[in-house]
């Protein structure tokens, strides 16, 4: 198992504490699970770690690390709708997947301190599983941050740092903040071990429901939880467990949707924008790294991108609410653009979406 990287194709050792490779590009895992089966799954741990077979995990940190996250219930909304409860989760996002998975792989690999961007899901995360650890963690997040979200890593000890300028602007500081002073990068975009833990949340739907629905609706911003639903979705395939990816529909705010730009034309890199204010701030990456890789699976398997329309954001929280699905804005985000989708092209059934965060993460 070594990273390589995704323009020079260099292999390096999984070890290595360098952010990317000498030319920029971003690391890539070099590792192939073995073919899924259900009766390679744990069933004695209850908790995504129960599907380790399929994990590159390089020894059992994960036991020291793990707090009970995944296994998250499926329910049926309505007759078109199931959801995936991932808020359910100990830092009450679906970052918890990647984050354990990371810091698992961080504490067998000797790292004592890391470094993290983030909106605030993903800073929550790491904070939380790095205290779990004995990691020392530090955070920074944009100006704006959800004053709850920021409270909660500093609950975990983890040192905040609050910069000025948006979210990309905010990756940038601290990236630079990194390579100056030589820590570990824990980023659930540039390390892709955090992938290979939020992948858990294709596995958990089809364990639950013995199939995969015929419709995914996936939030996209960095892309964490889609690159991690395409490398399940493609390990259920080459397994045989599915005949087919089923019909995935990526959803991008329309305050700052650089990958749907760029779909449109079948550009190979995201469209460069301004990103303008939006209430779905977890999926409002003007200049998402993994940009091309994302993009190349969206070809790869004729996937659309939709908008969430932001007037439309609250009204979605509010109906989701009002049937006891309490969420932060950029989920509601989604289920808003699921809502357009079929008012403009009829009624879509069998539609999974994620809660991937709570209302009292966003509570404004």
């Amino acid at each position: 198992m070594k990273f390589y990287c995704s323009k020079c194709d260099v292999k390096e050792e999984v070890t290595t504490k360098e952010i990317t490779c000498k030319c920029g590009g971003l690391w890539k895992l070099d590792w192939m699970p073995p073919k899924f089966d259900l009766n390679l799954i744990d069933c004695s741990t209850w908790g995504m770690f129960r599907y380790r077979s399929f994990m590159p995990l390089i020894d059992d940190a994960w036991k020291v690390v793990t707090l009970g996250e995944g296994m998250t219930p499926v329910i049926r909304f309505n007759d078109d709708v199931i959801l995936k409860m991932d808020y359910f989760m100990p830092t009450l996002s679906f970052k918890d997947r990647g984050a354990a998975m990371l810091i698992a792989h961080c504490l067998s690999i000797g790292v004592s301190s890391v470094v993290q961007d983030s909106s605030g899901n993903a800073g929550n995360s790491i904070a939380a599983y790095a205290a779990k650890s004995g990691i020392n963690c530090e955070i920074y997040v944009p100006e704006g941050t959800s004053a709850k979200k920021i409270n909660m890593i500093m609950a975990n000890n983890a040192k905040v740092n609050i910069v000025k300028g948006s979210r990309d602007e905010c990756a940038l500081y601290c990236r630079n903040k990194v390579v100056q002073e030589k820590q570990y990068y824990a980023s659930h975009v540039h390390n892709p071990f955090f992938y290979q833990g939020t992948k858990t949340y294709i596995y958990e739907v089809y364990e639950q429901l013995k199939r995969i629905p015929s419709n995914i609706f996936v939030p996209l911003g960095n892309g964490t939880l889609f690159i991690g639903v395409m490398k399940a979705l493609e390990e259920l395939l080459n397994s045989s467990v599915i005949d087919r990816i089923p019909n995935i529909i990526a959803v991008q705010s329309e305050k700052c949707a650089p990958i749907a730009k760029a779909s449109i034309s079948k550009q190979k890199s995201p469209v460069i924008i301004t990103p303008l204010k939006t209430l779905a701030e977890g999926i409002a990456i003007g200049v998402p790294m993994r940009g091309e890789e994302i993009l190349e699976y969206i070809y790869k398997y004729d996937i659309e991108v939709i908008l969430a329309p932001e007037e439309k954001i609250l009204d979605a929280r509010d109906q989701l609410s009002s049937k006891g699905i309490y969420c932060e804005h950029t989920t509601a985000a989604t289920f808003a653009a699921y809502l357009e989708y079929c008012k403009h092209n009829g009624k879509l059934t069998d539609s999974l979406i994620s809660m991937c965060g709570a209302g009292l993460k966003s509570d404004y």
